[in-house]
């Protein structure tokens, strides 16, 4: 792929940097001439010699085509302050992390080749003609299933072990059992019995037991057995290989990674990259293990490209490719790093992570259980230290199948982070979300003109965006419910906006704000097909958006919220789950309901739109993707006011030119329908069968369902067990319990296993 340096992109670089240093010195005629070549045939052949001399003349470095091997990362310190690298126009330079194999390949058994190996090599991937390979695995590849691209409930049983000589030094692969999520684990070996023995699983910050069916195993020879797999006998120095038909093993490149970080930014300023395709970085999924905020994740702090301490750095116009782990980490405290025109794909783990100091922010938490007290929790707002990402930019980048090995990740991901801008991004093919904001410290962040969909394609419970605001306030012991609103800014300080962007979630929401998410302005949004989740939180305002086919989904509210949502399009009655009785939000009004006055006052006792209309909202052509609104349309009436369909996603042209948009949904025409709802009355408590939203809710996985106790009365035998409303039953005497009809079955409860807070308690009865 050609890099081209476009002439726009660097003005607009020469002008955000003129923004930040109005007074800087023009360079002499000299220094603006001074450029260093790098060629593979040159005097200057490394981008280590490179750096060494423009560290002495602070000269531009150009490079030549070719791939350059790096014996160890390239860092950028201050001594480089200043200083450019780029990739000659229309000349294509890999930088590497890995190292070419000169391998004499002989036949070994049923289409497998074999070649000795270098002394001491140990091999993390396998990249034949630039194209990563598998690691041997049971079962199969079949890039059609999902997740993993097959899964086995067997896939280290004792039966299937009894086949490996020595699974030593091989990976099992496994989901959370409600799918936040993956785990991963090495194999030690085998034990007295045959069982596999192994170590790991402190990838989930809310772990659980492995899912008992999405789980598979890697790297033991036995399992080699189709075309594309290899393993390599570390010991015996043999690399096995099963070479799909189409490659020549007599003339193809076999590359092998050897680093995990090609180039840090440590303490550099004012450093650009441009141009450059950056290859082979190792797999990180066994280091994956740093807990975040009351957060889902764990994280690795690293990445092909990682930054610390670093300031107006820049990234641009550059390919990250079939990276082993996080593509670009940004750590700690960095400002104004611009990612800009880059096409990240096949990453391993996160496309782009910026993630700051836990130690920066006052009182946290890293357990999702654990809570503060209010009574001594630090009330002043905003960050303790400046040991964060801020200032920082994401814009133009083309992001596509990311977490291709580990599942808690993310297009971008933002935790303990401030001003952080995402635009103009296409991000798709994710196995969770495309974008994540992991906690509120300390908002500011702004998301516009972004195309996101085809998102939460392995894991479950998430969205194309996804946010937590587990900060201070939320759970908070001890804490004046009158005082919630405001304790919710000290660490959301600033509003985070989504505004102008198409989403799209067919496995999920299309944008997810979830537990304790607050300071949100969302507007100018096109949702495609998943809605609009908003769960606990507060001051969120949602106007002037249009969601196809769906509606709001709200989920638990404090009744305090001050959430405004007006101005919207809907096109179907609101999907609530555990709400509270009255009042939503500050106001819920003044939207249009393109489908029937049913769904409109639906949640009139609520005091929801008793102002809103129902009609047909004259989209301008749908099918093609506008959906703007034609003179005429009710929703002018309510004050709705047209935003562009022509700006979603990337918009240089070299990136347009490969980069796909989401599939365009057909509206509804038809009233919506309400699910079937199973009810009853159990120990004097009101009961039904939960669905939809309510699995989210409660944080269960939709096989383990359960009983909603939606009333407990005072005087009841359920109340005085000790019972609450909003508990959710799910065990009697050990026995599972999905619905009211196996409660009813279940017979005379004496131990009862339920779910309160998203969390399981046992409760024995008195006789």
């Amino acid at each position: 792929m050609s890099k081209n340096v476009p002439i726009l992109g660097i003005l607009a670089l020469a002008f955000f940097q003129s923004l930040e240093t109005p007074h800087a010195a023009e360079p002499t005629p000299a220094s603006k001439q001074t450029e260093i070549t790098v060629s593979p045939t040159g005097t200057v052949r490394t981008m280590a010699d490179a750096q060494m001399e423009a560290r002495k003349s602070k000269a531009s470095v150009i490079v030549r085509a070719g791939t350059y091997y790096l014996a160890e990362p390239l860092v950028f310190t201050p001594a480089d302050d200043g200083t450019t690298y780029t990739a000659a126009p229309g000349e294509r330079v890999v930088i590497s992390g890995g190292m070419k194999l000169d391998l004499k390949w002989e036949p070994f058994t049923n289409g497998i080749m074999q070649a000795k190996t270098p002394d001491g090599l140990l091999i993390d991937q396998l990249f034949v003609n630039g194209e990563r390979q598998l690691m041997a695995r049971y079962p199969n590849y079949d890039p059609k299933i999902r997740p993993y691209g097959g899964y086995a409930a067997d896939a280290f049983s004792k039966e299937r072990a009894a086949r490996w000589a020595d699974p030593t030094g091989g990976f099992i692969h496994a989901m959370h059992a409600a799918h936040w999520g993956g785990f991963h684990y090495r194999i030690t070996g085998k034990n007295a019995n045959g069982e596999v023995t192994y170590e790991g699983g402190w990838q989930n910050n809310r772990p659980s037991p492995m899912h008992p069916q999405h789980r598979y195993v890697e790297n033991i020879f036995e399992e080699l057995d189709a075309t594309g797999e290899w393993f390599h006998n570390a010991k015996t120095g043999t690399l096995s290989y099963f070479p799909p038909p189409s490659v020549d093993l007599q003339t193809a490149t076999v590359e092998v990674v050897r680093l995990r970080n090609l180039v840090e930014f440590a303490g550099a300023k004012n450093v650009t990259l441009r141009g450059f395709i950056f290859r082979h970085a190792a797999r990180t999924f066994m280091d994956t293990r740093e807990p975040l905020l009351r957060s889902d994740w764990t994280i690795y702090r690293g990445g092909a490209l990682l930054f610390n301490n670093s300031e107006d750095c820049t990234v641009a116009d550059c390919e990250l490719d079939q990276l082993g782990g996080n593509a670009i980490f940004v750590n700690n405290r960095n400002r104004r790093v611009r990612i800009a025109g880059c096409d990240i794909h096949d990453t391993g783990a996160s496309a782009v992570a910026f993630v700051g100091d836990p130690q920066a922010v006052r009182n946290p938490l890293l357990g999702y259980g654990l809570r503060q007290d209010y009574a001594t929790i630090d009330k002043t707002p905003g960050p303790k230290t400046d040991n964060y990402p801020s200032d920082s930019i994401v814009e133009d980048c083309l992001i596509r199948h990311v977490g291709v090995v580990e599942k808690q990740t993310a297009g971008v991901t933002i935790d303990m982070a401030q001003n952080i801008t995402i635009r103009h991004c296409s991000i798709y093919d994710a196995s969770r979300a495309g974008i994540n904001i992991g906690d509120g410290c300390w908002g500011g962040n702004v998301i516009e003109f972004c195309e996101v969909f085809d998102t939460v394609m392995e894991t479950g419970d998430h969205g194309s965006f996804n946010s937590w605001g587990r900060d201070r306030y939320w759970n908070l012991k001890g804490a004046p419910a009158a005082e919630l609103p405001a304790l919710a800014l000290l660490d959301a300080v600033k509003p985070s906006i989504i505004r102008n962007s198409r989403w799209r979630c067919d496995h999920g929401w299309d944008v997810d704000l979830d537990d304790g998410s607050s300071n949100y302005e969302i507007y100018n949004n096109l949702f495609l097909n998943g809605g609009l989740k908003l769960r606990e939180g507060f001051h969120r305002r949602v106007w002037n958006n249009i969601t196809v086919n769906s509606s709001l989904h709200p989920h638990a509210w404090y009744a305090d919220s001050g959430d405004i949502v007006t101005n919207n399009i809907w096109m179907s009655a609101y999907h609530s789950a555990v709400m509270p009785k009255d009042k939503w939000g500050k106001v819920v009004d003044a939207n249009l309901f393109t489908t029937s006055d049913g769904d409109r006052t639906k949640f009139a006792g609520n005091d929801c739109d008793a102002h809103s209309l129902v009609g047909d909202a004259l989209f301008v052509a749908p099918a093609k993707g506008d959906y703007r609104v034609r003179d005429g349309s009710p929703a002018l009436q309510l004050g709705f006011q047209n935003f562009p369909m022509d700006q979603f996603g990337v918009q240089s042209p070299r990136l347009k030119a490969i980069a796909r948009s989401p599939a365009m949904p057909v509206p509804a025409k038809t009233k919506s329908a309400s699910a079937t709802r199973v009810t009853g009355i159990w120990m004097g408590a009101d009961i039904e069968d939960i669905q939809g939203e309510e699995y989210s809710a409660f944080g269960v996985a939709r096989e383990s369902g359960g009983v909603h106790l939606t009333k407990v009365p005072n005087g009841t035998r359920a109340a005085e067990a000790g019972f609450r409303d909003n508990d959710l039953i799910q065990g009697v005497n050990g026995k599972p319990v999905r619905n009211i009809r196996e409660l009813v079955v279940a017979g005379d409860p004496q131990t009862i296993a339920f779910v309160r807070g998203q969390k399981t308690e046992l409760l024995t009865l008195r006789p």
